[in-house]
């Protein structure tokens, strides 16, 4: 190998990147540690290897004697591979390096400084509100100090700008400083082109270094609390206009494209309404929502499989039509886009089409969960022309026995059946007010006489109870249909107050002995209780 690089062929560049993808391997632990932030977005060094680890199967599957082809390898893989700030911010970076060299036979000193710099202004015009102290600043360093003669001078120089740039993050990010440590996305970016130029060099992989734990206390944690991706083809709607479509549902927003896709990262509390207003304007590949509250730092040991298996459409998706932040909480952990409604809230035909639009499967199971919904969602199916099946659940008890037994991977029709089955298992409870006076004939023969306000009892979506207290009635109900079931589950509403819920738990106690016996905060609003019985 010559002791200087003048040229670099498309070859040569995409086993650069490939070894920069291995290089960045090797420190990924060590970027993942440098993530201070309480609520972390994954793992910086997990979601930019994972998106290093998209290129290099694209550039395995495209000719290497063409540099449009390499280009369009990098540009394609970075963006569907990206994953949270870093991993698209990274793809942004890559789209513009590759932007700028696709049209050339080989790339010389010059050609590379121009990549470099074409990477910093795509990657600052990916964020729509750019902070320094990041991987945005570090990029502006090595394109800054990208200079010399031949290609590995360049990106000599360049690592020697970019370091004092990430050496400089912590006077630019107070949060950095706090913790003593440089921006991690920066020092990711960093790790990649270094793997580049250690590609030129012949320079063996070194050994993975020791990583300690950064201090990730006293932060402020973020207001929203749901990381939400997507990729989309077709797109009807500039980027500049998705971009502004999305922004007013939270922050750390980017929406980027390449190679005829949009991807989209944005921290929200309403992750659902998001994907559905955007799949109005496009065809949804993928999408992902992540409860920053409750998610793990965990490194990937197997990052590779992880992502390919991501890639994979699943067979069946599901939309469930919910209220409450307890049991909207729940049908998302069973892996449900949620419609925002239910009772007296019924959403349109249109709210379910866009719901079952935006969920990236082959087909969708619809959960109306509610009798005044079944008829829309059932309509909406008609429109969707095949792609959506409805089990038509009428309470959200049978809507929670349905989704216990979904699975992403199972037949549609197949499915849809076992899951119809499995929501006749649950019993449905609910306890309100009534909103006039009037007198009902229950299914038992009883006459109810009813006054406006008075307490009533729902089993099933039939009227059975009135009259006494909330805590009275879900009694009552549950004591005439019990007959050993092994699980009682209850959903407080949020007008139920403390010293309620503590005395129903105690009565349910003492009367179910053999039953397990849930709580949860966050039942619909119009409710004291919803209570399930299976």
């Amino acid at each position: 190998m010559p002791e200087h690089t003048t040229q670099l062929s498309p070859a040569q560049l995409a086993q650069a990147m490939r070894y920069a993808t291995d290089w960045l391997g090797v420190f990924r632990e060590q970027v993942n540690a440098l993530n201070v932030y309480p609520v972390p977005d994954g793992d910086t060094g997990t979601n930019m290897h994972l998106t290093m680890q998209s290129v290099r199967r694209e550039l395995d599957t495209a000719p290497d004697t063409s540099m449009a082809a390499v280009a369009k390898a990098i540009s394609y893989g970075a963006l569907l591979g990206a994953r949270g700030n870093s991993g698209v911010i990274l793809s942004q970076l890559l789209k513009g390096f590759a932007d700028h060299i696709r049209d050339c036979s080989s790339i010389d000193a010059a050609r590379l400084r121009g990549a470099l710099q074409a990477a910093q202004k795509a990657g600052y015009g990916a964020v729509m509100k750019p902070v320094e102290g990041t991987i945005l600043s570090v990029a502006r360093g090595l394109a800054e100090g990208a200079s010399g003669d031949t290609v590995d001078l360049v990106l000599e120089n360049a690592l020697l700008a970019g370091q004092a740039a990430l050496d400089h993050t912590p006077e630019q990010l107070p949060v950095l400083k706090q913790a003593g440590v440089v921006d991690s996305g920066g020092q990711g970016y960093l790790y990649v082109v270094q793997g580049m130029l250690a590609s030129l060099r012949g320079d063996a992989l070194p050994a993975a270094p020791e990583v300690s734990s950064y201090a990730q206390e006293h932060f402020e944690h973020e207001e929203f609390g749901y990381c939400t991706e997507f990729l989309m083809e077709h797109a009807t709607l500039p980027i500049e206009q998705i971009r502004e479509l999305v922004a007013p549902f939270g922050d750390s927003l980017l929406v980027v494209g390449a190679e005829g896709f949009v991807k989209g990262h944005i921290h929200t509390n309403e992750p659902d309404d998001l994907l559905a207003t955007v799949a109005r304007h496009g065809r949804m590949l993928k999408t992902k929502v992540e409860d920053m509250s409750e998610q793990h730092t965990e490194i990937l040991s197997q990052a590779g499989s992880a992502a390919r298996a991501e890639e994979e459409l699943p067979a069946s998706g599901l939309v469930a039509v919910a209220s409450g932040y307890g049991l909207v909480k729940l049908f998302r952990s069973f892996g449900a886009r949620i419609v925002s409604g239910g009772q007296t809230a019924n959403p349109s035909v249109q709210d379910i089409v866009d719901a079952v639009r935006s969920v990236s499967a082959e087909r969708v199971i619809v959960l109306p969960n509610n009798k005044n919904v079944l008829m829309a969602a059932q309509k909406a199916s008609e429109l969707l022309e095949g792609r959506a099946i409805v089990v038509p659940t009428r309470t959200l008890g049978q809507g929670i026995g349905a989704a216990l037994a979904f699975n992403p991977q199972a037949e549609t029709e197949v499915l849809s059946q076992e899951m119809q089955q499995a929501a006749t298992q649950v019993s449905t409870f609910e306890v309100t007010r009534a909103s006039r006076s009037t007198s009902v004939t229950t299914p038992r023969g009883e006459e109810l006489h009813i006054q406006d306000g008075d307490v009533i009892g729902l089993q099933d979506d039939e009227l059975v109870h009135a009259g006494g207290s909330p805590e009275d009635a879900v009694l009552s109900m549950l004591t005439r249909a019990y007959s050993g079931q092994e699980i009682i589950t209850v959903f407080v509403g949020p007008n139920v107050s403390p010293e309620q819920q503590q005395q129903l738990q105690e009565r349910l106690g003492e009367e179910f002995q053999m039953a397990e016996l849930e709580l949860h905060q966050g039942g619909p609003d119009l409710y004291d209780y919803l209570v399930t019985l299976e």
